[in-house]
């Protein structure tokens, strides 16, 4: 069985100092910074102290551009910081602009972001590619969100134009008039279908971009910032967004703040077959969520994890744990020890006092409260609500036979202190009941019942 690195450490307890949180992926219900509560913010821009973190590796003329668009923003950054990934030559960046390098061993993108983000002072974070230039309000659109909401992942535009001749200074978005690129229709219809991540459900880590990012500084330590262990291109930007979710995190898109990238989007380029698998093995190890992960393999991190009460014991204990795990294959199910016994070697068995972990890195805790029998479907249906985008925190079925938890939501709610944000819905779903009575292990084996 594959071990894939230990993620960052999980976000401790408690809130921030400042800001205020929303249900669900409501982010349009951001409330603006009320200065008289809040003296630290500025009441015409709306926005905490931005500090831009630009990663750079052998593109001088390119951070050039960067830099000079930087200077043009109307909302002005409060620190400016060059993370070079190891130039062969130092990069030469303007009075002001603060310069942090990392040796060369190899692409380590998020290496270098962190090295930058660990010299940030300002509260609000923003990441920009040194070949990824903003339009002069990216700044003010962009952070707005996360002045207010600092759960969130903010996600700009990333418009692609072939920029070579190009001077430096010159202003976007006019440099690039007529010389546009194609975006990518895969993103783009994303955003349109997700309402701009407003409707963004487990899976929409996968439309977070690293080179058009902004966060709040206090979310990003928490979360312990990005994954270095990530080597090569790709894969860290949604990690990053992945744990951020999990978390009790929110995400938005924020398509008015716009950077230009100089070049084609590197999804067009021809490769051949296996030219991302590395990116998505280093993904499927780190992340659980359906659709990316292993579909059959015990290796990487446990999306859902299920609970039996511990005085379950014989006929209704193994069918219930057999079937459970026949119906959801990858699950992984907490037992007490004599429970462990009568269930045999299964290594998707856990023993409770090892549970406390899973529990901390799952996405769904599955509370059965007494012994439980239904198929696959059943149980795809018990779970499906949680599937999309959802405000529920709990789905209890029937009498309370079983209940299915969003820790994502009881993650934020604990944070907050406000049970409201993680609210309880009863929920009915044919073909899942309880163990009967007096079943037997051969008829349930024989498929009689």
């Amino acid at each position: 069985m594959s071990t894939p690195p230990a993620p960052p450490t999980s976000p401790p307890p408690g809130p921030p100092s400042w800001g205020t949180t929303v249900p669900g992926n409501a982010w349009d219900a951001a409330p603006a910074p009320d200065p008289a509560a809040d003296p630290a913010a500025d009441p015409a821009a709306e926005h905490r102290p931005v500090t831009v973190v630009v990663t750079h590796f052998e593109q001088p003329a390119e951070l050039a551009r960067t830099l000079a668009a930087l200077a043009r923003q109307t909302l002005a950054p409060h620190q400016v910081v060059v993370a070079d990934d190891g130039s062969a030559t130092a990069p030469v960046v303007p009075p002001g602009v603060e310069l942090v390098r990392q040796e060369d061993r190899g692409f380590r993108a998020a290496a270098a972001r962190n090295l930058g983000a660990a010299r940030a002072t300002g509260d609000v974070l923003v990441f920009l590619d040194a070949d990824t230039s903003p339009e002069p309000d990216f700044l003010a659109r962009l952070t707005r969100l996360p002045s207010a909401l600092p759960e969130l992942l903010a996600v700009g535009r990333r418009r692609h134009a072939d920029l070579t001749g190009v001077p430096p200074d010159a202003p976007l978005p006019a440099a690039a008039a007529g010389r546009e690129l194609a975006e990518p229709a895969w993103l783009r219809d994303a955003y349109r279908r997700s309402d701009d991540l407003r409707a963004a459900d487990a899976t929409s880590f996968r439309f977070v971009i690293s080179a058009v990012l902004a966060c709040s500084r206090w979310w990003f330590e928490r979360l312990g910032g990005f994954d270095e262990t990530f080597g090569g291109y790709g894969g860290e930007d949604w990690e990053l967004a992945h744990r951020s979710w999990l978390a009790g995190g929110l995400v938005a898109h924020v398509p008015g703040a716009v950077a230009w990238h100089d070049g084609p989007d590197a999804g067009v380029a021809p490769r051949a077959v296996d030219d991302g698998l590395a990116e998505a093995v280093a993904v499927a190890d780190r992340v659980a969520v359906p659709g990316v992960a292993w579909r059959g393999l015990l290796r990487g991190p446990v999306d859902v994890v299920a609970s039996v009460p511990a005085d379950l014991g014989g006929t209704a204990l193994l069918a219930t744990v057999d079937g459970l795990l026949a119906a959801l294959p990858t699950v992984r199910v907490l037992v007490a020890p004599d429970q462990h016994r009568v269930l045999g070697d299964d290594p998707r068995l856990v023993p409770h006092d090892a549970g406390a972990d899973l529990l901390e890195r799952a996405r769904l805790h599955l509370e059965l409260h007494r012994g439980l029998r239904g198929d696959a479907a059943a149980y795809r249906e018990l779970l499906a609500p949680l599937a999309g985008p959802s405000e529920t925190g709990t789905f209890v079925l029937g009498d309370g036979l079983v209940a299915v938890h969003d820790l994502r939501l009881h993650r934020r709610a604990a944070r907050w202190g406000r049970p409201d944000l993680a609210p309880i819905v009863a929920l009915d779903v044919p073909g899942l009941d309880a163990v009967p009575a007096d079943g037997e292990l051969r008829a349930y084996l024989g498929q009689w019942w």
